[in-house]
């Protein structure tokens, strides 16, 4: 990865991960080699089980690598980070790793405020990708990779701790299903969801301002499909492109939001939302040791934080929520999946704790203040039962609704 705002590296490297490792080493966040191992000796092995552990440390050469890395870094961190630039070309990877991508995207989830502000080769650079290659927004180029696109977008925008590639689930892909079955052409935004939600959205805003430039045919409609932070990264894309008249916003937008904390989510305000989050793989559970360690992303988790103005109100207690209304714009249409695990008989107060992480409300987006409700139809929300947060990305009745309405005019 590269610093925020350059060139991408279409290549990463063990080489590069190691530098942005010993970067953070250098900065002093302690024990980040002994973490990185444990990553390592993880992703090594075939994916476990939920619960099952895997091996903390590697063996042979990683594991002299890694000891290496924890003697020289504290001697001379701009020598290893040197050294380790030499052995790129040695120790370049050959295509797509899904397994680094879910590390990173973890590491982003949990520090990518710092590792952005730092020039860490870590950080995640936000653009649009299909397949996990990335897309350049211009139209020769567009063309080239996107030779039958349709008027008809769909961008998906992934969650915390998360990358575009994990959108697939069990072998399914909600937006792969909907462009097989409505004609419409699939982009993913891939962003470094430690940063603040606002910064996020943004940029977002301003990428998609170029990529419906250079679409190959002219853009007809737009939908957003957003799961979970996503869908705040998506409204304040929105917030932005609208308050700065950009010509996207003209056209027809759909914004469909899966399990987004509107209101936030209590488990941020007690501090464990990255816990349970980025356990829930072997690739990403050594991360929980960096316990609470917060980055911005995160921490705008606590109210649904989507504007800058909502957090640099915030001076003497973080615990307030102080955010100034932000409805939706008139004409997006919206839609709202909330899911519980609990069952459909059990009673009402039991099921409004929603999915594990996100309560009903809040995914819904209603709030006991008119002012912040987000006043979405009913016949636009939907909820789930039986279904946790990372559930709703591969199952069936999930998708079933969303389907049902985008066979609705817009």
């Amino acid at each position: 990865m590269t610093r925020h705002g350059s060139a991408p590296d279409a290549t990463p490297s063990p080489a590069s991960d190691l530098r942005g490792v010993n970067r953070l080493a250098v900065d002093g966040v302690t024990g980040m080699a002994d973490l990185v191992e444990a990553v390592h000796a993880a992703v090594m092995h075939p994916p476990a089980l939920l619960g099952r552990h895997a091996p903390g440390t590697t063996r042979g050469i990683p594991h002299l690598v890694y000891r290496s890395v924890r003697g020289i870094a504290r001697m001379a961190g701009g020598g290893v980070d040197l050294s380790l630039s030499a052995l790129a070309p040695v120790l370049r990877e050959r295509g797509l790793s899904p397994r680094r991508e879910a590390v990173v995207a973890a590491l982003n989830g949990v520090l990518g405020d710092h590792l952005s502000a730092s020039g860490n080769p870590l950080a995640i650079r936000m653009q649009f990708r299909r397949d996990g290659v990335p897309l350049v927004p211009a139209g020769r180029e567009l063309h080239a990779r996107i030779p039958q696109a349709s008027g008809r977008l769909l961008v998906q925008v992934h969650g915390l701790c998360m990358n575009d590639l994990q959108w697939r689930q069990d072998g399914h892909d909600h937006g792969e299903a909907l462009a097989r079955d409505f004609g419409c052409t699939v982009v993913h935004l891939h962003y470094n969801s430690g940063r603040h939600v606002s910064d996020n959205g943004g940029e977002f805003a301003a990428l998609l301002t170029r990529l419906v430039k250079a679409w190959p045919v002219p853009a007809e409609e737009i939908t957003l499909l957003c799961h979970s932070m996503g869908g705040l990264v998506a409204r304040s894309a929105l917030d932005a492109g609208f308050r700065r008249r950009m010509a996207w916003t003209r056209l027809p937008l759909r914004v469909v939001f899966l399990g987004t904390p509107h209101h936030g989510a209590p488990l941020e305000r007690a501090g464990s939302w990255a816990d349970l989050l980025i356990g829930i793989t072997p690739y990403s559970a050594p991360f929980v040791r960096l316990g609470r360690m917060r980055s911005a992303g995160i921490q705008d988790l606590r109210h649904g934080n989507v504007r800058e103005t909502d957090r640099h109100d915030v001076q003497v207690d973080a615990r307030a929520d102080t955010r100034r209304p932000l409805p939706l714009p008139a004409s997006v249409r919206a839609h709202a999946i909330a899911t519980t695990t609990r069952q459909a008989g059990d009673d009402d107060a039991a099921a409004m704790h929603g999915d594990g992480l996100v309560p009903l409300a809040s995914a819904l987006g209603d709030h006991p203040d008119p002012a912040f409700d987000l006043r979405i139809p009913p016949s636009r929300r939907w909820i789930g039962y039986g279904i946790n947060h990372l559930q709703m990305l591969r199952s069936e009745a999930v998708y079933r609704r969303m389907a049902d309405w985008l066979r609705e005019p817009m």
